[in-house]
């Protein structure tokens, strides 16, 4: 039995129809096409699904999309504003901090929860807070130094 929804996605409303059991990563993906979100392992335990809820990093894989409604959700598409990239992906871009690029949404996004709640966290805070999400090709070396590169170029803004 299919029920409508709206959601809240990167500042605008969808209305959606859904199936109660639809994950919000599902209605990313497939209902609203916003294909930044990576479908990882589908378990919740590689991090690559990451969006951020009311400024807090997520796991669409394992929420429903019922339990999306009325929160701002913030996607890696809705990061960018007017064509310029946040500050988070331009440190990634110009240190590397990619590699393949499959995790790369979803690290970015919890990088931007963490920074948002600690506009000046240290390399062992960025690791500890980081943990959850994994990277395929090892490039948490050139991660952790993206995130600490786009603290500085924050200057304590979100």
């Amino acid at each position: 039995m299919k029920q409508a929804i709206a959601l809240t996605v990167n500042g605008d409303v969808y209305e959606v129809l859904i199936s109660p059991n639809q994950t919000l990563l599902e209605v990313l993906r497939d209902k609203l096409g916003l294909t930044g979100t990576k479908k990882g392992c589908d378990l919740g335990a590689c991090g690559a699904c990451s969006v951020l809820l009311d400024g807090e990093a997520y796991l669409s894989c394992l929420m429903l999309a019922v339990d999306a409604v009325g929160k701002e959700i913030v996607t890696i598409e809705g990061l960018s504003e007017g064509g310029d990239l946040h500050p988070i992906q331009k440190s990634f871009v110009e240190l590397g901090g990619l590699q393949c690029g499959f995790c790369t949404p979803g690290i970015v996004m919890t990088a931007k929860a963490i920074l948002d709640e600690e506009p000046q966290p240290t390399e062992e805070s960025v690791k500890k807070k980081m943990a959850g999400n994994l990277c395929r090709c090892t490039g948490y070396k050139k991660v952790i130094e993206s995130v600490m590169s786009a603290s500085g170029r924050m200057g304590g803004k979100q």
